[in-house]
């Protein structure tokens, strides 16, 4: 009888450690596309969660698309639920340089209103699940010459209010926030927000932009002395807001960025330079050849230096992204996203690498 009931209590421990790994929810992986229509069939769809289409853009007050071209595009994603039932295809607004009049039409009840509806009929019509908001940025200097005004922030409230009232409770409704500090302080209110909206996309990348005349890591997981801003100091900044970890979604970058003129010391890292170039990860093998990559053990991130060209390179890869997709599931976070799903390897690339990560 004791050896019975020991078998029992084995057997429901043993229930229970399955029901527990059961009811962790995958992160969601998710692919933001900006590439053709035909492109897309050459990558994995069942290796993402989210595919994100950019952008679509203000036009007088609603949400327009440029041209039959991005209609098509959008079909196509949507059709890829054939292949993955559980696919979210959603729309996006703006991205950077795309969100000129956003300040403007925003700023009033009747232009958010007139925004919302728009979108609600365009995911009724393409047969979307939602929409992502790339206003870069609220309240902040974002793209040159486009209006920025404090209000603003408030005004990012109320639209997302306005959109979730519209769509309804079962729509898709996340934004892309900037990484770096005066985007986190400035920009959103979240404790405001966050009740709102699916999740948010960190972009945890650009956050030494083409605008520094330094080197640093552009999407490093965690800060260092030279280089604050980071994955993690993003992160742990909202968890001190109080936003729940599985709202948030940890940024990749799947590109380099290049400065040129740098001098030879300490291997590129931390130097006064030009911004050169925007390099894709499918293009590394040709437009990195003849550096040296090098892995900063603080950062968990990779650089590369061209001694011969006094080139310096800051990039993901699939060290790193490994890395980032470790860090997701450590801390229970909603999931990863990447810009852009177009600039990785059709097979054995990032994304692959991501899902690797995630068994």
């Amino acid at each position: 009888m004791r050896s019975i009931s020991l078998l029992f209590s084995l057997l429901l421990f043993t229930l229970q450690g399955m029901a527990q790994q059961a009811s962790k929810v995958r992160p969601f992986v998710i692919s933001y596309y900006s590439g053709t229509a035909e492109r897309l069939d050459s990558f994995d769809v069942r290796q993402m969660t989210h595919l994100i289409y950019c952008f679509g853009h203000v036009q007088g007050n609603r949400f327009h698309l440029s041209s039959r071209k991005d209609t098509l595009l959008i079909q196509k994603m949507v059709s890829l639920k054939k292949k993955n039932t559980q696919l979210k295809v959603l729309l996006s607004l703006g991205g950077w340089g795309g969100c000129a009049p956003c300040s403007d039409v925003f700023g009033t009840d009747a232009g958010r209103k007139a925004f919302a509806r728009s979108v609600k009929e365009m995911n009724s019509y393409l047969k979307t699940d939602g929409i992502d908001l790339d206003w870069e940025y609220p309240a902040i200097e974002g793209y040159p010459g486009h209006t920025f005004k404090p209000e603003d922030r408030n005004n990012f409230t109320e639209l997302v209010k306005d959109l979730r009232r519209e769509l309804g409770a079962n729509a898709t409704i996340t934004f892309a926030a900037g990484g770096f500090q005066k985007f986190l302080d400035e920009s959103v209110d979240w404790q405001a927000v966050m009740p709102l909206v699916s999740f948010v996309n960190m972009m945890t990348y650009d956050l030494v932009s083409g605008f520094s005349t330094v080197t640093g890591h552009h999407t490093p997981l965690y800060s260092t002395t030279e280089n604050k801003e980071s994955a993690d100091h993003a992160i742990q900044y909202l968890l001190g807001k109080g936003v729940p970890a599985s709202k948030i979604v940890l940024g990749a970058a799947f590109y380099a960025r290049v400065w040129e003129n740098v001098a030879d010391v300490n291997n590129g890292l931390y130097q006064s330079g030009k911004f050169k170039a925007f390099v894709p990860y499918r293009t590394f093998g040709k437009e990195l050849a003849g550096y040296t990559t090098y892995w900063d053990s603080t950062a968990k991130a990779p650089y590369a230096y061209n001694r011969d060209q006094k080139l310096y390179a800051t990039f993901d890869d699939k060290r790193s992204i490994a890395l980032k997709t470790r860090y997701v599931q450590e801390h229970n976070l909603g999931g990863i996203m990447y810009w852009e799903l177009g600039l990785d390897e059709y097979r054995n690339g990032l994304l692959q690498t991501i899902n690797e990560n995630l068994k």
